[in-house]
């Protein structure tokens, strides 16, 4: 398993947590004494947490906009933490390719989600990916990093 998927899967599980308990700096600690990985994996991991709980709101707001006939609180817990670091991806971290963060999003759903949930997770980060202005040099270019930062960086 590639550092950064492992990671990604570490992420996710952090968010969910989140998502349920509230909090996630305070198991942190504790999770990452059971689940040892790389200090590479877990700086990724760490890095999309952080930027996933510093732009909630926004990201929450963009998978709304995108996800027809959902509203975010109402959506799985997995599928929503999945979109919100795979938006998160898209949208600030510039070192990683649109392609790979699709393909990664969608393994995630597949692994971890319902039956549908690849399908759904693929829909509203296509649809993100193919409307949002601030993803323009992503669209142009999906299978190659952008290494310009982006206001907000």
């Amino acid at each position: 398993m590639g550092t950064r998927h492992q990671a990604r899967e570490r992420a996710l599980q952090i968010l969910f947590q989140h998502d349920i308990h509230g909090k996630a700096d305070v198991h942190l600690d504790e999770f990452w004494r059971e689940y040892q990985v790389s200090d590479e994996s877990k700086e990724f991991a760490e890095r999309l947490v952080q930027g996933v709980l510093a732009h909630k709101k926004e990201l929450d707001a963009t998978i709304g906009k995108y996800a027809t006939n959902w509203t975010v609180s109402r959506m799985p817990v997995v599928d929503r933490n999945i979109l919100r670091a795979g938006l998160y991806e898209l949208l600030w971290l510039n070192d990683v390719p649109a392609k790979v963060t699709m393909d990664e999003a969608v393994e995630l759903a597949k692994s971890f989600g319902d039956h549908d949930a690849s399908k759904f997770v693929n829909a509203v980060l296509d649809k993100a990916l193919a409307t949002e202005t601030r993803l323009a040099e992503k669209r142009a270019n999906p299978d190659r990093a952008v290494w310009r930062r982006t206001e907000g960086d």
